[in-house]
This record gives C-alpha cells, sequence and structure tokens, in this order.
C-alpha cells in the first residue's frame, strides 16, 4: 500500500498558540567605578545577551562636537541643552529595551536602565518631565541589581567626572529612583568579578 505525504499547515490560529519566550531583563547599575562594566564584560564573555551603557558614547560625541569643554564635570550638567541630551539618552535605552523584546533567550543584562536618568537628574537638579516618569512607568525590569560605593576600587578617567563622595551620592539617588518606580533592588556584595557575577545569577 502506497504512503502519501500530507503537508501539515500551520494555521494562523496554531502559530498564535505556540509559546513565546519572554526574555528576563535584568539592569544592573550603580554609582560610578563600582564594577559594573567589568560584570558586564564578564557576562558578555560568558555568552549572555548584554546591552552596554550608552552615555559614554553621547559623552565622546558631545566632546568630539565642542558642546563640552570642562574636564571632570559630568556632561549631564554641562551640554548646552541637558534636555535634549537626556531625551536621547533615555530614548536609547528604550531602544535596547525594545531590541530585547525580540530576543528567544532566557535573560539578557543592561549596563544601567531608564531610571538611572532620572537619578541623575535629581542629583543635577533638573526639571523631570511627564514623558522621563511615563517612561519609567512603562517599561519595567525583571531583575535590578545596584553596586554600592567601593571606596577600594574607585578610580577616574577621562570620561569619568564625579569624586568618591559624589558618586557615594549618585547611588543614594540611584536607590531612590528605582525603588520610586517599584523595583525589588538587590544589592551586590564585594567580591571579585567572578564571584559578584555568580551572586547575580543564582539571585535569578
Amino acid at each position: 500500500m502506497p504512503y502519501f505525504f500530507v503537508p501539515i499547515l500551520i494555521t494562523n490560529f496554531t502559530a498564535k498558540t505556540l509559546p513565546i519566550l519572554k526574555t528576563k531583563k535584568i539592569v544592573i547599575t550603580g554609582g560610578p567605578a563600582t564594577g559594573k562594566t567589568a560584570i558586564i564584560n564578564h557576562l558578555e564573555s560568558l555568552k549572555y545577551p548584554c546591552y552596554e551603557e550608552v552615555i559614554r558614547k553621547l559623552t565622546a560625541a558631545a566632546q568630539d562636537a565642542g558642546d563640552i569643554t570642562v574636564a571632570h564635570s559630568n556632561p549631564i550638567a554641562l551640554v548646552s541643552d541637558s534636555g535634549k541630551f537626556n531625551t536621547t539618552l533615555i530614548n536609547l535605552r528604550v531602544d535596547d529595551y525594545l531590541a530585547a523584546e525580540q530576543l528567544n533567550t532566557d535573560i539578557c543584562f543592561f549596563d544601567r536602565g531608564m531610571p538611572d536618568v532620572l537619578a541623575y537628574m535629581t542629583y543635577f537638579n533638573q526639571a523631570i518631565g511627564n514623558d522621563f516618569t511615563d517612561i519609567c512607568e512603562k517599561y519595567k525590569y525583571d531583575y535590578m541589581f545596584i553596586l554600592p560605593p567601593w571606596k577600594a576600587i574607585y578610580t577616574d578617567d577621562e570620561e569619568r567626572f564625579e569624586t568618591f563622595e559624589q558618586a557615594t551620592d549618585i547611588y543614594h539617588h540611584l536607590l531612590d529612583s528605582y525603588n520610586r518606580f517599584g523595583h525589588n533592588v538587590i544589592k551586590v556584595p564585594f567580591g571579585t568579578v567572578e564571584d559578584r557575577t555568580q551572586y547575580i545569577l543564582n539571585s535569578l
């Protein structure tokens, strides 16, 4: 008896009922020089998808354009149009958030998140419009890890502008900003990059 191959048509109804993998979005933040970028780099080496900090690119672009001419001051406070700078910054982070929606993986990591923008604006006593708060209310992260100030590893460079005392103050503004939008903030203990990374992974 001959056999015939009958193709199976996947209807729209069938496709819609297939499970969709929701990627958990995880923020790692902290004040300057707390080891945040080292952890992100280590996570990338472990093949986890990560979205880099975008403010350094914006800072370099502003310096190249001559919009920042004073050394050792934060660009958010010095650019000629801080509103435009902050809007561009938070929109770039929204872009990363939306890009993560298309990933087919369990988790992804962000080097800073949208509430960071509001924390720095508060630190510099800049007005925060409803459009900024609306964005932070709309786009929520699944996990939020913060790195406390760590005097032993604090260094500055040509793109880092804060003293350790200022960095500590920024840390508290970050805590307040994330708590304001209902995030459960998890503090990462001091340790090696590998130990801190493993602590984050074990907490998920």
